[in-house]
Order: structure tokens, then C-alpha cells, then sequence
């Protein structure tokens, strides 16, 4: 049993799994919790340090922590798993989170105010509008509609010979607003012809390889 905990605290932290030594605010953790199941889902394992030091949970108070933040600080509510397993007389507590249908989950933090996040790597960073409209388009029974103007032509035309591109950097060389720039991505995402980078700093658009 140890063998498996342990399998995974040695593939250290990635997009699929987060390690936490204990749980002060469960706010942040709803923003774990929602960037797990909007994206591929995942693990959370309560009671290991983020260089995989195995402390233990502290209390029965870690379950009801997460369960708050999944119920209460994520909309729509986030399911989860758990799972306790025994290491050398501590306890670690597994969370497992699962790829939501029901995304975009949201996570309440500071004055209230609702965000989306997405798990990227070992970092959960925000979505921004254009993912989220692909969101919501993806639900729709409508096909994707794409006008082959001038404007589209010079966007893969840039990413051609560019790596990346923002969406500042796109509405400016084609002269349009940042309104109607969104709308030409969100639509080259739909059809899989791009693809959206999310970093700490930028949101950079490539060309699916």
C-alpha cells in the first residue's frame, strides 16, 4: 500500500497531481479542485510537503476542509473521491478528482468573486474568455462556421513563420478589434486548427502540430 503513495510522490507535482502539507483555507483549495475536473482531472494528496516529505494529516478537520471547498467555494459543486492510506504511522489523505462534464467550474476567492481556473503543469492558472467561449460553443449542436478572409489568412500565415502569437499582438497586425480577434481564435480552436498556451505571464496561440 505505501508503494503506491509513494510511486506517486516521486513523480513530484504535475498537472494531474498536487501535493499540500496540511489545509489552512479552503478557498485554495476549490481553486485545485476546479482546475482539476476543468481540466484532466487528478490527485491531491493531503499531508505531503511540496518536496515530498510525507507529514501526515492533522486532523479529521483536513476531510471536512475539502469537502466545504468542493461544496461551497465551487460552482457548480465539484465530486471527489478519498482515500486514506497509512505510512509509517501517518496518515495520508488521496483526493481524487475527475475530468468534469459539467465544466467551466468556477472557484469562489477573494470578495467573493468567482473565477475559472485550469490546471497547467503544477500551477493553477485562470482561463481566460476565449477557452471559455470554446467551452460553451463545443456544447452546441451547431457546426462551426469559418469566413476565410484576409484576417484568417494572416493569422496562420504569422504562425507559419512565428511560433506564437497573442491576442493582443494578432488584432493588432490585423487591424481589428480585440472583440473580433477572440472570435477568429475561439473558431480556429473549435475546427483544431490551433491550439491555446497558457503560462504564468501570457496567453500564446500555436498551431496544432
Amino acid at each position: 500500500m505505501s508503494g503506491y503513495i509513494q510511486k506517486l510522490i516521486d513523480e513530484g507535482e504535475h498537472q494531474r497531481l498536487d501535493f499540500k502539507f496540511e489545509i489552512t483555507d479552503a478557498r485554495r483549495i476549490a481553486r485545485t479542485l476546479v482546475a482539476f475536473a476543468n481540466t484532466d482531472g487528478g490527485r491531491l494528496l493531503i499531508g505531503v510537503k511540496d518536496n515530498g516529505a510525507i507529514t501526515g494529516v492533522r486532523s479529521d478537520e483536513e476531510f471536512y476542509m475539502v469537502e466545504a471547498a468542493a461544496k461551497m467555494y465551487c460552482k457548480p459543486p465539484v465530486g471527489f473521491k478519498t482515500r486514506e492510506w497509512t505510512i509509517n504511522g501517518k496518515t495520508v489523505l488521496e483526493i481524487i478528482v475527475l475530468k468534469s462534464p459539467e465544466k467551466p467550474h468556477y472557484a469562489s476567492g477573494k470578495d467573493d468573486k468567482w473565477q475559472v481556473y485550469i490546471r497547467v503543469n503544477d500551477q493553477n492558472l485562470l482561463a481566460n474568455r476565449v477557452l471559455l467561449n470554446v467551452w460553451e460553443k463545443e456544447k452546441s449542436p451547431k457546426g462551426v462556421y469559418l469566413k476565410f478572409t484576409d484576417k484568417e489568412k494572416l493569422l496562420l500565415t504569422y504562425l507559419e513563420d512565428h511560433p506564437t502569437i497573442t491576442l493582443s499582438k494578432f488584432s493588432r497586425n490585423a487591424k481589428i478589434s480585440r472583440f473580433k480577434a477572440e472570435n477568429i481564435l475561439i473558431r480556429f480552436l473549435l475546427l483544431k486548427m490551433i491550439v491555446i498556451i497558457f503560462t504564468e505571464k501570457q496567453t500564446l496561440y500555436a498551431l496544432k502540430t
